[in-house]
């Protein structure tokens, strides 16, 4: 049967889950052939709606 060796402080408990979170990073984003707008990398883009030349998703130029 498995027990714990011993108490793990907050300070030792927390600075591990600190760095279990230091570790993510954020999305890569890479400017958008068509509509030249930021957007995150190997996925349609929000504004224009084309991925790899080709519209994927219809967009309403409403605005």
């Amino acid at each position: 049967m498995a027990v714990p060796k011993g108490k793990v402080s907050k300070a030792r408990r927390d600075s591990r889950r600190h760095a279990e979170n230091k570790k993510l990073s954020s999305a890569n984003l890479v400017e958008c052939p068509h509509c030249h707008e930021l957007k995150v990398a190997h996925l349609v883009c929000k504004k224009c709606g084309y991925y790899n030349g080709v519209e994927r998703v219809k967009k309403d130029e409403q605005k």
